[in-house]
C-alpha cells in the first residue's frame, strides 16, 4: 500500500462531500469496515436459500461483510446516494404509477430502469471522485462498486448515517424515501465515521401486505426466489407457472414496495438528465413491445440496466404479461400477437407463448 500522507481527516471529508455534490451525488457517509454484527444474518439468509440461483452470493460467502478482505488495506468506505426519480416526475407520481399496474395492457418497467443504466452513471462519477481524492492526498489504494462485487450495500450506507434498512430491505431515508442508488468507494484511508441511521419504520407493514407474491416473508427478510424483480432479472429459466399470474404486467422489476411506502411521498428527483424516462419506455404499452425485433431491443436498449436480462428473457417476460392481459381483457389482438411469434420462438418463450395462450 502506498506511504502515510498527514491530512485532516474532518476537512477532507467535507471536501468530498462537496466533490460528490458536484458530480450528482445527493448524500456521502463514511462508515468503518467492522461488519461482523452482520455476518450472521447474511449466512442465515444464504442457508435458507433466498438467493435463489444467485450463486455468486453464495460463493463469495462473508467476504460481503469484509470490506477488508475484498479489498486488502481498505480502512474506510465512502458510501455514496444517487437519486433516480425522474426529473419530470410529477406530484402524482405515485398515484400515475399505480394507476399503470391496473391497466392490463400497458407494460411497466422498475423506474429505476428507464433511463441510462446505472451501473455505468455511478462507477463514472465514483472513479471521478476518486480522482479527485487522489489529487488531493497522493496516490491512495482504492476501489470503486456499484452493485457489481459482494458488498453490503444497504450495510454500509446504514452505518454511513445514509438510512436505515426497511422491512422491504431497501435502504429508507426520511427525506428521500428509497429512489435511490448506492455506489461505494473503498479506501486506505482512516477517515472519520458518521454516526449509523436510526430506523423509522415503526408498525408499518405496507409493503409486507403489498407484495404481490409475498416475498417478504418477514420484516428485513426478502426471499428472492419469490421476488418479481429477481424472476423478471436475474432468473433465466422458466418462470413458476404458480407465480406468473402475480406478475401482472410488470415486465422488468418491481416498485410496488416501495410505491406503498409512506417515506416516499419525499423521494427527491435526480439531478441528471442520465435517469429521464427513454422514449421508447415512456407509456409502454404490451402489444408494443412484443412488436419489437431483436434489433429494436438492442437498439432501444443500448446503454441501459435492461440490455442485461438478454433478448430471450425479454420475450419471456412479455408473453407472460400478455397472458395475464388476455386472461383479464380477452383481447383477440394479444392471442394473434402470441400465435403469430409461436413457432419461430425458442423453446423458453415458446413454452410461456402456450401459457399465455391457455390463459382464456
Amino acid at each position: 500500500m502506498p506511504g502515510e500522507h498527514h491530512f485532516d481527516g474532518q476537512r477532507l471529508v467535507q471536501q468530498l462531500r462537496g466533490w460528490a455534490r458536484e458530480l450528482g451525488f445527493s448524500q456521502i457517509g463514511i462508515a468503518g469496515i467492522d461488519l461482523a454484527a452482520a455476518e450472521p444474518g447474511l449466512l442465515a439468509w444464504l442457508q435458507a436459500g433466498f438467493h435463489g440461483s444467485m450463486d455468486y452470493m453464495a460463493r463469495h460467502g462473508l467476504k460481503r461483510a469484509r470490506p477488508a478482505e475484498l479489498v486488502p488495506g481498505t480502512l474506510s468506505v465512502i458510501s455514496a446516494r444517487m437519486d433516480y426519480l425522474p426529473r419530470d416526475a410529477g406530484p402524482g407520481w405515485i398515484a400515475a404509477e399505480q394507476a399503470a399496474l391496473h391497466d392490463p395492457q400497458q407494460a411497466v418497467v422498475s423506474v429505476y430502469a428507464r433511463g441510462r443504466d446505472y451501473h455505468k452513471v455511478l462507477r463514472q462519477r465514483l472513479q471521478q471522485l476518486a480522482d479527485r481524492l487522489q489529487a488531493t492526498v497522493g496516490p491512495r489504494g482504492h476501489r470503486v462498486f456499484t452493485d457489481s462485487a459482494p458488498v453490503l450495500e444497504v450495510e454500509l450506507a446504514t452505518r454511513a448515517g445514509l438510512g436505515w434498512r426497511g422491512k422491504h430491505t431497501l435502504a429508507l431515508t426520511r427525506d428521500a424515501g428509497s429512489m435511490f442508488f448506492l455506489g461505494e468507494l473503498f479506501v486506505d484511508l482512516a477517515l472519520p465515521p458518521d454516526p449509523a441511521a436510526s430506523a423509522h419504520c415503526g408498525s408499518c407493514r405496507a409493503c409486507l401486505d403489498v407484495c404481490p407474491t409475498q416475498a417478504i416473508v418477514a420484516p428485513y427478510r426478502l426471499d428472492a426466489r419469490r421476488c418479481i424483480s429477481y424472476l423478471t432479472i436475474e432468473h433465466a429459466g422458466p418462470i413458476d407457472p404458480g407465480l406468473r399470474p402475480l406478475l401482472g404486467n410488470r415486465i422488468y422489476g418491481c416498485d410496488d414496495c416501495q410505491l406503498v411506502c409512506p417515506w416516499n411521498r419525499w423521494a427527491q428527483r435526480a439531478t441528471l438528465a442520465d435517469f429521464d424516462t427513454r422514449a421508447p419506455l415512456t407509456h409502454p404499452t404490451l402489444l408494443r413491445l412484443w412488436q419489437w425485433s431483436e434489433a429494436d431491443f438492442l437498439r432501444h436498449t443500448e446503454g441501459s440496466a435492461i440490455r442485461r436480462i438478454g433478448w430471450q428473457r425479454w420475450r419471456r417476460n412479455l408473453a407472460v404479461a400478455l397472458g395475464n392481459a388476455w386472461r383479464q381483457t380477452g383481447d383477440p389482438a394479444i392471442a394473434q400477437a402470441l400465435a403469430a411469434a409461436q413457432a419461430a420462438a425458442d423453446e423458453l418463450v415458446r413454452e410461456h407463448i402456450a401459457w399465455a395462450l391457455a390463459q382464456r
